[in-house]
C-alpha cells in the first residue's frame, strides 16, 4: 500500500518517517520529496507498506499526530498521472486569443489581438 504524509516537519528525514510508520508493520519504502533546488524537503513524503492490513492500521493510528509540532496528514497516495508536453515557454504566444506580452505591431504595448 502507498501512503502519501503531508503537513512534515521540514527537518523530518526519511529515516524518521520510516520509524514512525514501522511501529504498524513492515515498511517498503519512506521517502520525504525534496526540493531540487535548495535541497530543502518540501513537507511531504510517501511511505510504501507491505500490506494494506498495516498500511490502513498506521493511517489510522498516525493521521493528525502531532510530530515536531505539526499534525501530518495521511491518506492513500493516489496513483501518478502521467505529464504530458506542452504549456507557454515565454511571453510570446501565437495564439491570437491569448494575453501574451509579444505583438507584431510597432504601435501596440502588448497584448495579443493586434495581428
Amino acid at each position: 500500500m502507498n501512503i502519501y504524509v503531508s503537513n512534515l516537519s521540514f527537518n523530518t528525514t526519511d529515516v524518521e518517517l520510516n520509524e514512525l510508520f514501522a511501529q504498524f508493520g513492515t515498511v517498503s519504502s519512506a521517502k520525504v520529496i525534496m526540493d531540487r533546488e535548495s535541497g530543502r524537503s518540501r513537507g511531504f513524503g510517501f511511505v510504501e507498506m507491505s500490506n494494506d492490513d498495516e498500511g490502513k492500521d498506521a493511517m489510522l493510528g498516525l493521521n493528525n499526530k502531532e510530530v515536531e509540532g505539526r499534525a501530518m496528514s495521511v491518506s492513500v497516495a493516489k496513483e501518478r498521472e502521467e505529464r504530458t508536453g506542452g504549456g507557454s515557454r515565454g511571453g510570446y504566444s501565437n495564439n491570437r486569443g491569448g494575453g501574451g506580452g509579444y505583438s507584431n505591431s510597432r504601435n501596440s504595448g502588448g497584448g495579443g489581438n493586434r495581428w
